[in-house]
C-alpha cells in the first residue's frame, strides 16, 4: 500500500480553539497513480479546499484503495483503522474532529455508511466545493447559481429515512395501494425549488445576452480571465484595472464576476472580465449552475488564461482548464485570439525564469494564438513585471483588425473629433485639421452612421505608419 499521512496544519488565528477540526482523506486507486497529479498533490489541494472554509485540518492522508467496496469505496480493515484515529486524535486533543473529507466523489449509500461508521459528518469532494461556494457567493446571482447546484446534489443523496410518514394505503378499502411515501414527498419539493430557480437563473441569463449585446454597440473588446483557482486571475485583475476586488492566496477567493473598464497605455479602452477559478473534477452541477457567468467567457474578444507558473501541477492544472473550455465550447477551433500567462514567475529561481521568458518570446513568433498553442506572457501579477508586456500584446490583438483612413471633419464638429479620439486610434493630425485614424469596421460602420458629415477614406500614409508604429518586439510578433 502507498499511503502518505500530512502533517496537522497550524492554525493563524489565536482562536483556533473555535474552528471546526477536519480530517481529510485522498483514496485513489492504481489508476490514480499514473495520473497527471501525484496522490500527495491531490491531498494538498484537498486540505487547502478545507483551509478555504476556515476548517481545521487535524490529519490528513492518501492512501490505495485496492478494490473499491461499493457500500464504503474504502476497505473493512482502512475503516477500521481510521475510526482508530479518530479516537486516538480525541485523546491527544480532548476533542474528536467533526468533519471527515473524502476527496473522492461517493454514492449516496457509500456517504451514509461512512456517516455511520465514522459517527461524523462526511464531504466528499463535490459537497466541499459545494460549500465553499455556498459561503464565498455574495452577489444575488451568485448565490442563485449555488443553491441551484445545491439541491441538484442534493437530490441525488435523498434516502429513504422517515418510513413512519408512509402512508400504509391509498384509495378506499384493503385493496389500495400504498400512498406516497416521504422520500417521493421530498423529491417533488426539491424539484419544485429547483424549477424555480432555473426560472430565475434563465432571467440573469437573459439579463446578461443583453447586457452583452449593449457592449457590442459600443466599440470595447472584451477580454476574460480564465484560469485555475488561485492561479492569480483577481491580483491581475487589480493591477489592470486598479481595481480592489478580493484577491487572497486561497482557492476559490472569488466567485463572483467582476467587469470593469481598461485603458491601455495606447488608450485603447478594453472591458476586462474576471471569472469564477476553474479545478479538477469540478462538479457538473456547479459548470451548468454557472454556466451563464461563464458565458461571459463565449462571447469575449480576447481570452487570457491565467496560470500559475510556480505551482508543481502547473501543467496539469493547465490541462484542467482547458478541458473545463472545451466542455464551455472553446477548442482549438475557436478563432479568438488566446493568451497564456505564466504567472507567478518572481517566485521561480532564476533558471526557470529564464526559461519562462525564451517560452514566451518565442511563441509571440510562432504560435497559432488559440487555446492549444496560445500567444504566451512570462509575468509577475504581484510585482508587475512582464504586465507591460501583456497589455502590448492584449492591444496588438484587439486592434488587429483596424485599418487606417483619412478622415476629414468640418471645423464646426468638435464632437465627432472627440468620438474619434475615444473610440479610435488617432496616428497623426493634420494642420488643416484632418485625421489619420484606426478604426475597426465596426467602429467605422458606427461613426459613418453617427457622424454622416465626415468624410472618409482609406489611408496608405496612415497604414504605413501604423505598420512602423508596430514594429516592436511585442507587436511585430503579432
Amino acid at each position: 500500500m502507498t499511503s502518505r499521512s500530512a502533517s496537522p496544519s497550524q492554525s493563524t488565528e489565536t482562536g483556533a480553539a473555535s474552528r471546526t477540526r477536519a480530517v481529510v482523506f485522498h483514496p485513489f486507486t492504481d489508476a490514480g497513480l499514473a495520473a497527471a497529479r501525484s496522490p500527495e498533490a491531490r491531498l494538498d489541494e484537498a486540505c487547502g479546499l478545507a483551509a478555504a472554509i476556515d476548517l481545521e485540518v487535524a490529519d490528513a492522508e492518501a492512501f490505495l484503495v485496492a478494490r473499491p467496496r461499493p457500500s464504503t469505496w474504502i476497505g473493512a480493515g482502512k475503516l477500521a483503522q481510521i475510526k482508530d484515529r479518530l479516537e486516538a486524535l480525541k485523546k491527544a486533543d480532548g476533542a474528536r474532529p467533526e468533519v471527515a473529507i473524502v476527496d473522492s466523489p461517493l454514492s449516496p449509500a457509500q456517504h451514509r455508511n461512512l456517516e455511520k461508521a465514522w459517527d461524523l459528518k462526511v464531504l466528499d469532494r463535490t459537497a466541499l466545493i459545494l460549500e465553499i461556494f455556498g459561503a464565498r457567493a455574495q452577489t444575488a446571482e451568485g448565490r442563485l447559481q449555488v443553491d441551484l447546484a445545491h439541491l441538484t446534489y442534493q437530490r441525488s443523496r435523498l434516502v429513504r429515512s422517515w418510513t413512519h410518514l408512509e402512508r400504509q394505503r391509498g384509495g378506499a378499502g384493503f385493496l389500495g395501494g400504498p400512498g406516497e411515501r416521504q422520500i417521493e414527498s421530498d423529491r417533488r419539493a426539491l424539484a419544485d425549488k429547483i424549477d424555480r430557480l432555473k426560472a430565475k437563473i434563465e432571467q440573469v441569463r437573459r439579463t446578461r445576452t443583453l447586457q452583452r449585446a449593449k457592449r457590442k454597440r459600443a466599440p470595447h473588446p472584451v477580454v476574460a480571465l480564465v484560469g485555475y483557482t488561485n492561479a492569480g486571475k483577481s491580483t491581475l485583475f487589480n493591477r489592470l484595472t486598479r481595481a480592489s476586488v478580493k484577491a487572497q492566496d486561497l482557492l476559490f477567493a472569488t466567485l463572483d464576476p467582476t467587469m470593469r473598464a481598461v485603458d491601455l497605455s495606447s488608450g485603447q479602452r478594453i472591458v476586462m472580465s474576471d471569472t469564477v477559478g476553474f479545478i479538477s473534477d469540478l462538479p457538473t452541477q456547479l459548470v451548468a449552475a454557472f454556466r451563464a457567468t461563464l458565458e461571459e467567457v463565449l462571447e469575449a474578444d480576447v481570452i487570457v488564461h491565467v496560470r500559475d507558473a510556480a505551482h508543481p501541477e502547473t501543467e496539469a492544472q493547465r490541462a484542467d482548464v482547458l478541458a473545463v473550455l472545451a466542455e464551455l465550447g472553446v477548442t482549438a477551433g475557436d478563432d479568438r485570439p488566446v493568451i497564456e500567462i505564466l504567472n507567478k514567475i518572481d517566485r521561480l529561481s532564476a533558471e526557470d525564469r529564464d526559461d519562462a521568458a525564451f517560452v514566451a518570446r518565442r511563441s509571440l513568433d510562432r504560435a497559432k494564438g488559440d487555446v492549444e498553442d496560445p500567444y504566451r506572457v512570462a509575468a509577475s501579477a504581484a510585482t508587475g513585471e512582464g504586465i507591460d508586456a501583456l497589455e502590448s500584446v492584449i492591444d496588438a490583438l484587439v486592434t488587429a483588425d483596424r485599418e487606417a483612413f483619412d478622415i476629414d471633419i468640418p471645423a464646426s464638429d468638435g464632437a465627432a473629433r472627440a468620438w474619434l479620439y475615444a473610440h479610435g486610434d488617432v496616428v497623426a493630425e493634420g494642420p488643416d485639421g484632418r485625421l489619420t485614424v484606426r478604426l475597426s469596421p465596426k467602429t467605422r460602420g458606427q461613426f459613418e452612421k453617427t457622424h454622416p458629415s465626415a468624410r472618409v477614406a482609406l489611408s496608405e500614409d496612415g497604414a504605413r505608419a501604423v505598420r512602423e508604429a508596430a514594429s516592436g518586439p511585442e507587436r511585430g510578433a503579432l
